[in-house]
């Protein structure tokens, strides 16, 4: 009698694991091309310090502290001198309905203080950051006219989170050897030195999101008026500080041909010191004008603050910059230093009486990188002793499998 043939199990019919690996075993090209493609990626894109030469790169970002916050946006509005009810009132809680409808929000939560509001849009995890953005923005841009006070203008916070401050630095007057040099500049000249100079210099480096000063004194024009002065003169606070208000500008007019040439004629208000503003005309009475140096005296002061940057027990003048959300804080940290050692030699310099020549410097005090090096060593060391105990379990295991098999 004729036996059937057995059926084939299972486990001897050939799986698709098994064709996978044969192919590979006999493509050893592919398999070394592969090989090649990876570890290039791998060097490409890995995050840690070692001599790569001219290999292009573009690191993965990576940060010390993990960056757990809400998925949130923050809308700012400034209304000068209005009361925290007054706030709350004309200004938040309509922006806070207002909010509320917009696609994905999960919470919104405001604050009012004195002249100020902040309202913070907390959307879903799930939500793109930038589309959050678009969407707050787009919702703000449709308010009907009527939904706050006239001249109040709310605007979208940085597109950045709290952990986004990685760099704090002071500007201190230091001499050739990088010693300070005490009184060689004031508070208020350091300040508008970091307003007008260093800041808008790091907020063009890429990936910064904002640069915001700390410390010092913001200067600016104060008009004390005389009450007694504008009583004989029969003026007004309001009319003076519409005067004030109006001088500030430069206007234009119109061009005169005379002698076969154009002449443009135009008004030059840009106030450049306290006299120009003394010389405002506030009104006029019986064909004289009344200036506001006749009723007011116009000084430079600092403006009103709440709180200072201390160093040492010692005010200085400082600044943070915020890296932008999803940068690479690393890359954009370098670039910052990058462009702060272009700017350094043209920073203001003076010479003191005793010879000493001060120049500004920017001497970092919070730098995170020294604290992501530290994080990514930790990490490699972790990650080079556990392929050691892989490859030693590894090597273990087949020496003892060969061992039983001869035995």
């Amino acid at each position: 009698l004729a036996m059937p043939e057995p059926i084939p199990s299972s486990s001897a019919r050939p799986s698709l694991w098994n064709h996978i690996v044969g192919f590979f075993v006999g493509n050893k090209l592919v398999v070394f091309t592969l090989l090649g493609l990876l570890v290039f990626a791998g060097l490409a894109f890995s995050p840690f310090r070692g001599g790569f030469g001219d290999l292009p790169r573009d690191p993965v970002p990576v940060d010390a502290l993990p960056d757990i916050s809400e998925n949130q946006q923050i809308v700012f509005t400034q209304w000068p001198g209005r009361s925290p009810r007054d706030m709350e009132d004309q200004v938040t809680y309509p922006l806070t309905t207002a909010l509320l409808g917009m696609p994905g929000v999960r919470s919104v939560r405001s604050t009012s203080v004195f002249g100020f509001s902040s309202i913070y849009v907390i959307f879903e995890d799930e939500i793109e950051f930038y589309w959050s953005r678009s969407r707050v923005l787009e919702k703000l841009a449709s308010l009907p006219s009527e939904t706050l006070p006239e001249g109040v203008s709310p605007t979208l916070g940085p597109d950045a989170t709290a952990l986004g401050q990685v760099f704090w630095y002071t500007l201190e007057p230091l001499d050739e050897h990088g010693n300070p040099v005490p009184g060689a500049f004031d508070l208020h000249e350091l300040r508008s030195i970091q307003d007008w100079t260093v800041r808008y210099a790091l907020q063009s480096v890429a990936g910064v999101a904002e640069v915001a000063s700390v410390g010092g004194y913001v200067r600016e024009y104060h008009v004390d008026v005389d009450p007694k002065a504008m009583l004989g003169h029969g003026i007004s606070v309001t009319e003076v500080a519409r005067a004030v208000s109006q001088a500030n500008l430069d206007i234009g007019a119109r061009t005169l041909e005379i002698n076969q040439a154009e002449y443009i004629v135009r008004g030059l208000g840009f106030v450049e010191s306290a006299e120009d503003l003394e010389s405002v005309v506030v009104a006029t009475r019986d064909h004289t004008p009344i200036r506001v140096g006749d009723v007011a005296r116009v000084v430079l002061g600092p403006a009103m603050r709440r709180g200072i940057l201390d160093k040492g027990g010692a005010e200085v003048v400082g600044g943070v910059a915020t890296v932008r959300f999803g940068d690479n804080p690393l890359t954009a940290i370098e670039r910052i230093k990058e462009k702060l050692a272009e700017i350094e030699p043209g920073l203001p310099r003076r010479t003191m009486p005793d010879g000493t020549v001060a120049q500004v410097r920017v001497v970092p005090f919070y730098d995170r990188t020294t604290l992501i090096h530290e994080t990514l060593d930790t990490l490699s060391t972790a990650l080079i002793q556990q392929l050691l105990i892989t490859a030693a379990v590894s090597y273990t295991h087949l020496r003892a499998h060969e061992t039983g098999r001869n035995l």
